[in-house]
């Protein structure tokens, strides 16, 4: 499917799994997704590199299984210099040549980082000084702001350090609210950032969970979708109904206006996101 005479990308994101069944059940679900021609799939690193080995396992198992490229998640978050370079140097061998460079989530008691680089920009700058231009480098990006930004002017700047740094493109926290993407892209090219800026699409099929989720990460779940939600209490069916009516029309707008891609907060689960891919035709 084209944008404004563009090609829509559409990418997958998992997180590796605690168990071997697990890990099975994800390498068909990504078998499942490869159906839809992404241009990528991403695979997220535990806060403080908690999933380091598994990230790097599932990376692996999953390209394997698919020949989609597979792009680890890099935090710099508990990580020395010397352990990043490490990293890198695996993921070139491997002829890995994309990453999700990000800061990293704190683990649970730790007020700041603790390794040699505190922010996602140094973390960009780093990779940028090691490997030239090996790796695509896509950075975090948040509509709604960063929920430990000062104010949205300060994460705006924050975002450009990242693409200063030398960023390739970037994918967004998930939303709900179209307007808070165009929003924040309007702001962004007001800043000189022409970089691509693919929003990231959070399929809704259990609402106890996205609204913990979005609590945490600062991503709104508009009132009127909220009530909905809660009104369906238990109805699962019906939760994954409206919640695919809802994410679709967005995704239309989305793509009426130009967007780059679309990238899916898969969750391991291929159904939520292919069922949203093939209302848009895109599969």
């Amino acid at each position: 499917m084209t944008t404004n005479d563009k090609e829509l990308t559409i990418s997958f994101e998992f997180f590796p799994t605690k168990t071997e069944e697990g890990a099975k059940k994800l390498d068909l679900t990504a078998i499942e997704l490869s159906k839809c021609q992404p241009e990528f799939f991403s695979v997220t690193y535990g806060a403080g590199g908690s999933t380091r080995d598994r990230t790097l396992d599932t990376v692996i198992s999953v390209r394997n299984c698919t020949d989609i490229p597979t792009a680890p998640h890099l935090s710099c978050v508990g990580d020395s210099k010397a352990q990043l370079k490490s990293l890198l140097e695996q993921y070139q061998s491997l002829g890995i040549n994309r990453i999700v460079a990000l800061r990293g989530d704190l683990p649970s008691g730790m007020g700041r980082s603790n390794g040699e680089l505190q922010y996602a920009n140094e973390l960009v700058e780093f990779i940028r000084a090691e490997t030239g231009d090996h790796f695509h480098l896509e950075v975090a990006a948040y509509p709604e702001a960063h929920p430990q930004a000062q104010n949205f002017e300060a994460d705006l700047t924050h975002f450009k350090r990242k693409v200063d740094a030398g960023a390739s493109s970037a994918i967004t926290q998930y939303f709900f609210n179209a307007d808070s993407y165009f929003n924040f892209v309007d702001r962004a090219r007001g800043l000189g950032i022409d970089l691509p800026i693919i929003p990231g699409i959070m399929p809704i099929t259990n609402y106890t969970r996205l609204a913990r989720f979005s609590d945490a990460c600062g991503a709104e779940i508009p009132r009127w979708i909220r009530k909905q939600l809660e009104a369906y209490g238990d109805d699962i069916d019906s939760i994954k109904q409206f919640g695919e009516e809802v994410v679709t029309r967005m995704c239309e707008r989305l793509i009426e206006q130009g967007v780059p891609g679309l990238h899916f907060y898969a969750l391991n689960q291929a159904a939520p996101s292919r069922v949203i891919c093939q209302n848009l035709n895109l599969v």
